[in-house]
């Protein structure tokens, strides 16, 4: 079984200062980057994932703005492919499930951000397209989110998702509890 790292939209918007900041991006970069130290160093293949809003209506990660950058904690080395997407699922409309049929890779370690939104959509994707799929809890971010009159704070979002994603689509885990 080959394995690669895909990380989500670990982006400069999402982050203090940046057009849409979530909560704990940082903890969570930080997380990621140990990770993705540890995928180079065993050898093992990354991929990284960057969302494009290339729409004069967009709030965020349009293009040419500084926002829509790959945060410098996980970013691409020469070699390390980068899909850009315009949609949450990042096998939708992308060249991603051919660049990883050109790794061998047929299981996934995901780190990246929302979770609510682009990481979900992307696992469930993953899980239907066959892959074998770890979510790495702490090296993901989410918002705080409004539905139905109330605010539902990002740990709440963040638990929820990883918590639907891990009874069917997923495995869950921590950095340092995954093995590379």
């Amino acid at each position: 079984m080959t394995t690669a790292l895909l990380i989500i939209d670990i982006q400069d918007d999402y982050f203090p200062g940046g057009a849409f900041p979530l909560v704990g991006p940082e903890e969570a970069a930080g997380h990621a980057a140990d990770v993705l130290d540890r995928f180079r160093v065993a050898g093992r293949p990354v991929v990284h994932v960057q969302h494009v809003w290339d729409d004069p209506e967009a709030d965020f990660f349009r293009p040419g703005t500084p926002g829509v950058e790959i945060h410098h904690l996980v970013a691409p080395r020469d070699g390390e492919p980068v899909v850009q997407k315009a949609f949450p699922n990042a096998f939708r409309d992308t060249d991603l499930r051919a660049k990883l049929a050109s790794l061998g890779v047929d299981a996934l370690v995901v780190a990246g951000m929302m979770t609510s939104l682009c990481v979900d959509a992307t696992v469930r994707a993953a899980a239907d397209l066959g892959f074998d799929v770890t979510v790495v809890a702490d090296a993901c971010a989410a918002p705080d989110l409004e539905f139905g009159g109330r605010t539902v704070a990002a740990a709440d979002v963040h638990a929820a998702f990883l918590a639907a994603l891990a009874d069917s689509y997923a495995t869950v885990t921590t950095a340092a509890e995954l093995e590379v």
